[in-house]
């Protein structure tokens, strides 16, 4: 036993030496551990990446360059690009770049890497913020579905390729196929009159844009304008805007037949609405009222639409044919 002075520095030197002298009793018996430590320096610190994702595109489509509907184009067009993307990190680095590999569709220079660029864009009534410059399509292109990818590389240098996405090709051009009046409950049979209904039919779906410029094939306001046929004329009727200013791509109707209306007469706020291939439009107020009592004789209608308008690919019409009316011969509106 080792005793200690009273000088707390003293004691220290002797608790030491005692100590010292016990682990030189024990030997190669002891077991022995040893610690470091470090003091923290405000100048100095490590980091590393907290995003180690790649971007990712959450929807995309390509579409014509001209039009509402997108998802489709015909051989030779011209085509967009469009793509969302989001980043994932904590914190997120952010969208670099998007690229697209359109070699099965594009036919120009640079097709697998087809840069996307960032901007405020929209087709189809959907939101994207990256596009393409406008593209060409190849010629000749068989129709069919066809695939694309795209190529996102976020601002930490992360890279990704997703791929699967696809696009229609349609090289067929529309036509009319049918017109259809049928008279509204309780109305008199043969006369044009608020309520009724004039269904357009084509042999596919149209783009809206190419029948009423800004339409989106919802309901919306129009004007039809009928004419009574004087001397050996028929009476007719042909579609514009809400405005009565612009005629529609829907053209002209010929009814066959005098007395759906004796007047010449507009009906307002009328309504036209886009289903699959038809169009529909229902009759509003007309503009007086003394434009007839009507009674048409049964007879069969007929309809040429403006050579302008375009399907969902972009193909015009080509003929200028027009539809007759099907089925048996009948009294309309």
């Amino acid at each position: 036993m080792v005793r200690m002075g009273k000088h707390p520095f003293k004691r220290l030197i002797a608790a030491t030496t005692w100590l010292t002298v016990a682990i030189l009793a024990l030997g190669g018996n002891l077991a022995y551990a040893a610690f470091s430590g470090t003091t923290s320096n405000g100048t100095n610190s490590f980091s590393s990446a907290a995003d180690w994702t790649a971007c990712t595109a959450s929807t995309t489509v390509v579409a014509k360059t001209v039009g509402y509907v997108p998802g489709y184009i015909h051989q030779g067009g011209t085509l967009y690009l469009y793509a969302n993307a989001s980043d994932t990190g904590n914190p997120a680095s952010g969208v670099g770049t998007i690229t697209a590999d359109v070699s099965s569709i594009d036919s120009g220079a640079g097709n697998t890497a087809v840069a996307l660029v960032a901007g405020a864009y929209s087709v189809g009534g959907v939101s994207y913020g990256y596009r393409s410059a406008s593209r060409t399509v190849k010629n000749p292109l068989a129709e069919g579905g066809y695939t694309y990818s795209l190529s996102c590389t976020d601002n930490a240098s992360n890279s990704g390729t997703q791929s699967g996405f696809t696009v229609v090709v349609d090289n067929t051009a529309p036509y009319a196929t049918d017109i259809q009046a049928t008279n509204m409950a309780g109305g008199v049979l043969g006369k044009a009159e608020q309520g009724d209904t004039a269904t357009f039919t084509f042999n596919e779906p149209m783009d809206p844009q190419s029948i009423y410029s800004g339409w989106t094939g919802g309901s919306t306001t129009v004007t039809p304008r009928f004419v009574n046929g004087s001397g050996s004329s028929n009476d007719s009727f042909s579609v514009y805007d809400s405005a009565n200013v612009t005629q529609l791509g829907l053209f002209s109707v010929f009814m066959g037949a005098k007395d759906f209306v004796s007047a010449n007469v507009n009906f307002t706020s009328s309504t036209m609405v886009m289903s699959g291939a038809t169009i529909t439009i229902t009759l509003g107020t007309p503009s007086n009222s003394s434009y007839g009592s009507g009674e048409a004789s049964a007879a069969t209608m007929s309809w040429f639409p403006a050579l302008a308008c375009y399907d969902r690919a972009g193909n015009t019409i080509t003929s200028s044919a027009g539809a007759t009316e099907s089925g048996a011969l009948d009294k309309d509106f």
